[in-house]
């Protein structure tokens, strides 16, 4: 049996998780069918380390991942950072100010750097359901307490792709911005991404972009999708992500990293 990429790259919520944050036992059987085939797969997620620790220990994850957006490449059989990119908080909290300036007060969250980096929220920052830990600070100087990997930012009325957008145009700059899940806008490093995070994971394996096929569901993908040689959308995914996709397959909920797998294994149902 052969397998015609030497990596496979999967984003987490909407595409390899299922809405209740867990991995169907097709499409593992699917993933480890290709890495028995010699290819590896690698996790690269907006979720910081803490937050990916646990769905990486669920899948037996000994390799490494990409976490935060591509600021972390993370071991996950040493439970090592290997590479940890922050945000500069004095030109963070200028982006911060310029932004506010042009849409009014913003619901604030920040992801702290580190292995056990805690995500601290605003008291108005609404979280999503789920089991992923959060503090609130009523003081806002606890939002730059600590070195951060990115801030996460909400507006009262303006939907996701209005606010993206506007924060790209306003301070597009000083920092980069995407969008990255439902009420979930990010203000990153400039120039970070993951297929930075990606290409350097890729690096440390002795694979190349033009060996990797790609998995993903929102706009954050989009560089990943630019820098592997074969991306593939969700049937779920964002209309950006599928404009630039090569294939689109069925959404998270249906086995869609399955049955790409699949068929590329000559294995169909």
């Amino acid at each position: 049996m052969s397998f015609p990429y030497r990596l496979i790259a999967t984003d987490l919520d909407g595409t390899l998780l299922r809405s209740d944050e867990t991995v169907s036992q097709r499409t593992r059987d699917a993933l480890a069918a290709a890495t028995a085939a010699g290819a590896a797969h690698i996790v690269v997620t907006g979720r910081s380390v803490p937050w990916t620790r646990h769905i990486l220990d669920d899948l037996g994850y000994q390799g490494l991942a990409v976490c935060g957006q591509g600021a972390q490449v993370y071991h996950a059989g040493e439970n090592k950072l290997l590479t940890s990119v922050t945000l500069d908080r004095q030109l963070a909290g200028l982006a911060l100010a310029k932004l506010e300036a042009e849409v009014g007060p913003l619901a604030l969250a920040a992801s702290r750097d580190g292995l056990d980096g805690k995500v601290v929220v605003s008291p108005d920052y609404r979280v999503h359901d789920g089991p992923l830990p959060v503090v609130v600070f009523d003081d806002p100087a606890e939002l730059w307490a600590a070195p951060l990997n990115k801030l996460y930012v909400q507006h009262p009325s303006l939907d996701d792709d209005e606010l993206t957008r506007i924060a790209r145009s306003t301070v597009g700059g000083l920092v980069d911005v995407v969008m990255a899940g439902e009420r979930i806008v990010e203000i990153l490093p400039l120039g970070l991404s993951k297929a930075t995070g990606l290409s350097l994971a890729a690096r440390r394996l002795g694979v190349k972009s033009t060996q990797t096929i790609a998995f993903g569901d929102m706009p954050n993908d989009i560089p990943m999708f630019g820098w592997a040689v074969h991306g593939v959308a969700m049937a779920n995914a964002h209309d950006e992500l599928k404009a630039v996709a090569h294939e689109i397959t069925a959404s998270n909920e249906h086995d869609g990293i399955a049955l790409v797998l699949e068929e590329l294994l000559g294995r169909r149902r």
